[in-house]
């Protein structure tokens, strides 16, 4: 073999690698949990869609968890757990929290302890978007620059492993067991994940850095860390109309997709059909479409594969009003959800690129945070409305609604395709 095939090869055999495989998994797996899982069981007990709608704002914890990332970032974790070093001791203080919140949410009645459903759930999400801040800076930390590559695709083939087990597993697991069961069934998963945390190195990167910070005094590193990011951006040409765009892009997808599994239920789709259709078959689909997405920007560029995948997600919403209308037809839901989730791949491919080349070089990790956290936030709040959505209309009507959703989004790449350029800034 060449050496820089060796090379690659010996990178993908290295157990740093299959570790960081393993934080993917623990990081994918509560994600689900919390959404498509949740709002299918929530429909199985009978919740009206308004309520269901407003599940999703249990996705609010991913969008504001920059908030603290800086103490989990710079703070030991307590004892006994801070023996274990600032990476792992916090990832396994979290995850055993992540085990514990999991068995309450599974033993809560969302019906009849609502209140104590709801608190469980909203500890799942906080403790999960803690969990991914801990796992990012222990992957980035644990490889060597020339390692990065691979360890990125090592954690989001690990991360679509665990929602495939939380997703088209745990409904799966609903056919025959309780959903205490299921959801223990989950908790009982995160011990991998912990295995694998307590078997890797603690990084020395991270408390180089935090020796750093305290030599330069907090205030000094919470206006470089925090303050800096935010006026970089702000001097950028557009920036209002940017932020608006990231939060409206994918505006109809988010309406549409927290209403799909109640949609499944009510359409008549058995748990089996809905595993492995929306789930698995979905699982790939999405997966062909983010590597088509990657193809399409590098052959017709960012804006133009911006507004092909918006189009093609807005159209694709449009076979979901076809089968509300067409009945419980097993065939039209594998061509819905294929299209739908290989569209939703492409323009999260697109997305997710285009966000990446608004960072500046000084600040790259924290614009890029914040702004998939603005992502996240759009997406946690405007789903909350779908349900609403759904109980004044008709599911062949609601999924009409949704395409039109998506004009917000292109009109505002419109505008941004039309903006000047912005001068290229040094390192602040």
């Amino acid at each position: 073999m060449k050496p820089s095939l060796e090379k690659a090869v010996a990178t993908y055999l290295d157990f740093r690698i299959w570790q960081i495989l393993g934080f993917g998994f623990v990081s994918g797996l509560p994600l689900a949990l919390t959404t498509g899982t949740l709002t299918y069981w929530l429909a199985r007990e009978g919740v009206d869609k308004t309520s269901i709608g407003l599940f999703a704002l249990l996705g609010v914890p991913y969008a504001f968890k920059y908030l603290w990332a800086p103490f989990l970032d710079h703070l030991p974790a307590p004892a006994p757990f801070g023996k274990l070093g600032r990476r792992r001791g916090w990832a396994i203080l979290i995850q055993l929290a992540l085990m514990a919140a999991l068995l309450a949410m599974g033993s809560a009645d969302p019906n009849e302890t609502t209140l104590l459903f709801g608190l469980a759930g909203l500890s799942v999400a906080f403790l999960s978007a803690s969990q991914d801040i801990v796992i990012d800076a222990f992957r980035i930390e644990l490889l060597d620059r020339d390692e990065q590559g691979a360890g990125a695709a090592a954690i989001q083939l690990g991360y679509r492993i665990g929602m495939l087990i939380s997703g088209a597993g745990a409904i799966w697991l609903s056919a025959f067991l309780d959903w205490f069961w299921v959801y223990a069934a989950m908790a009982a998963c995160i011990p991998v994940g912990m295995v694998l945390v307590l078997t890797a190195d603690e990084p020395a990167a991270g408390q180089e850095s935090l020796n750093r910070d305290r030599g330069a005094g907090y205030a000094a590193w919470l206006k470089r860390a925090v303050v800096a990011p935010f006026l970089d951006f702000k001097a950028r040409p557009g920036w209002i109309a940017i932020l608006a765009f990231a939060l409206l892009y994918k505006f109809g997808d988010a309406i549409g997709g927290i209403m799909a599994n109640p949609f499944y239920v009510e359409m008549g789709f058995t748990a089996e059909e809905i595993a492995g259709v929306t789930k698995v078959f979905g699982l790939w689909a999405t997966i062909l479409g983010t590597i088509a997405g990657g193809a399409l920007v590098a052959g017709v560029g960012l804006i133009r594969a911006l507004f092909i995948a918006g189009v093609l997600q807005a159209v694709t919403n449009l076979l979901f009003a076809l089968l509300a209308a067409s009945g419980t037809e097993v065939t039209l839901l594998a061509v819905a959800v294929g299209a739908d989730n290989f569209t939703g791949g492409l323009g999260s491919a697109a997305f997710v690129a285009y966000l990446s080349s608004l960072c500046s070089i000084a600040h790259t990790g924290t614009q890029y945070a914040l702004l998939t956290s603005l992502m996240a936030l759009g997406r946690s709040f405007f789903s909350a409305g779908g349900g609403w959505l759904a109980d004044r209309l008709d599911w062949v009507d609601f999924f009409v609604a949704t395409t039109g959703l998506a004009i917000p989004g292109l009109l505002l790449l419109w505008l941004i395709s039309r903006l000047p350029e912005r001068p290229a800034t040094g390192p602040s």
